[in-house]
């Protein structure tokens, strides 16, 4: 005759089966190349067009996998848990008992054993799981998007997208990895690292505000337009109808040059350069810059307005801004000599751009401003939502035992604006050089646009 606790140690291996199964098919799925998946694809092996679907979509299968494998592990450990209470005569040391042997298990039987299995062999093991993963993906996607949208919301910070768990993360240990052996230079992980955070900013993170802009007026001259061109060292500007918020086109300096050259020297009366622009791009200032330069490529523009979620126009990006995410500041003859984001005064002070990140000020001085990310951006944004009013040059506020002072004077419209402020402890402590060092070199590989905007007067990819 068995025990009662019998069918819960029979339950709890099933269970620990399932566990191992589960990490053998996340290990597996986490190596499999897609280049790989796709030769098996042509060469007409069975499971693999399941497994292309699911390598398609990586973030998504493994995390459904991580939390069969968590549930069926936890389960197994309740199973155990419950037979140890039924067999022994002390709770205690049942429970004591019950959790070491299910630590054990867990490490070895679900942790080592098949994800060591799913590495050593990706493409067996997931031709055979690629069929039942993808399945079990479409019926119970909802339940992991939910659990991944309360994580995020509980945990301090901006959350990953697509959780915490894909094998993405593990790709960035291995670059990092490499870095530390001499294999990938410095330089270029910076821009693996860049490529990754693509899809989590978006255009309003790297765009020119609206205030900015350098624009031109529907009616104005090709002579007019030419002159701003040359002026500002643009070679794309928007073209306006009414306000900024009605942008109805774009004008090249190629077009206004080619008038001019094949029409001679034209007077204020000639064509008007609402005669030669081209149709814009519009996008939501949310949008990804991943998908926005694949939309940018597709339509073969370099630039794109900005809306916001009211129907103005919030900024403008360029392919140039994109890209500058990636490889960072990109320059030419016809660029000003700009501002560093992070300028050391003295021993005490720093001097930052009002566009530097929130949390690159918290690097600078190891300070944790997670707090404010949620309302503001930009250290700039910060003394604004400080002072409760916007900064004028010379305002002052403290924000988390640092003293914020505004810098700033007239732009080229003649109105007053804060391009920088002076930062420092409200103790009088010293800045670390190495913090600050790091935080600016960051900034420079994240994207010069963010630091670019406070110098430049307006936007567009340079001729």
């Amino acid at each position: 005759m068995f025990p009662s606790f019998t069918p819960l140690l029979v339950w709890a291996v099933l269970l620990v089966v399932a566990a191992g199964v589960f990490a053998a098919a996340d290990a597996a799925i986490g190596t499999a190349s897609r280049a790989r998946v796709d030769e098996l694809v042509r060469q007409g092996r069975a499971g693999s067009a399941q497994l292309a679907k699911v390598v398609a979509d990586r973030p998504r299968h493994v995390n459904l996998l991580l939390l069969l494998r968590l549930a069926s592990e936890l389960s197994a450990t309740v199973l155990v848990t419950v037979a140890a209470l039924e067999a022994a005569d002390s709770q205690a040391w049942a429970v004591a008992v019950a959790v070491l042997i299910m630590v054990v298990v867990s490490y070895v039987l679900v942790g080592v054993g098949p994800r060591t299995l799913g590495r050593q062999h990706p493409y067996g093991i997931g031709l055979s799981v690629a069929a039942p993963v993808h399945l079990m993906a479409r019926v119970l996607n909802p339940l992991t998007r939910l659990l991944i949208i309360i994580g995020n919301m509980i945990t301090p910070g901006r959350g990953f997208r697509e959780g915490p768990f894909s094998s993405e993360l593990e790709l960035r240990e291995m670059v990092d990895l490499a870095n530390q052996s001499g294999v990938v230079a410095a330089g270029e992980r910076e821009m693996i690292h860049s490529v990754f955070e693509l899809g989590d900013t978006v255009a309003r993170e790297v765009m020119v505000p609206r205030t900015e802009i350098i624009w031109i007026e529907q009616t104005k001259s090709v002579r007019q337009g030419l002159a701003l061109c040359l002026r500002s060292g643009f070679s794309r500007v928007p073209v306006i109808g009414e306000s900024v918020d009605d942008i109805v086109g774009l004008v090249t300096l190629k077009d206004l040059a080619r008038v001019v050259v094949e029409r001679g020297n034209l007077h204020e009366s000639g064509p008007r350069v609402a005669e030669l622009m081209r149709p814009a791009s519009f996008v939501p200032d949310s949008k990804r810059l991943d998908e926005l330069l694949q939309e940018m490529q597709l339509s073969r523009s370099h630039m794109a307005i900005a809306i916001d979620e009211y129907g103005g126009t919030a900024g403008l990006v360029t392919i140039e801004d994109v890209i500058e995410e990636i490889v960072g500041e990109i320059t030419d003859e016809s660029d000003r000599e700009e501002r560093r984001p992070v300028e050391h005064v003295d021993e005490t002070t720093v001097r930052v751009s009002s566009r530097l990140p929130v949390e690159d000020l918290g690097t600078v001085f190891d300070v944790a401003l997670d707090d404010y990310d949620s309302e503001v951006e930009t250290v700039g944004g910060l003394l604004a939502l400080r002072l409760g009013r916007v900064p004028l040059p010379g305002a002052e506020a403290e924000v988390e035992g640092l003293r914020l002072r505004a810098e700033g004077g007239k732009d080229h419209r003649g109105r007053i604006r804060i391009n920088a402020l002076q930062v420092r402890r409200s103790d009088g402590g010293p800045v670390s050089t190495t913090t600050a060092a790091d935080s600016e070199r960051s900034e420079t590989a994240a994207g010069g646009a963010q630091s670019r905007g406070a110098e430049q007067e307006g936007t567009s990819t340079r001729g």
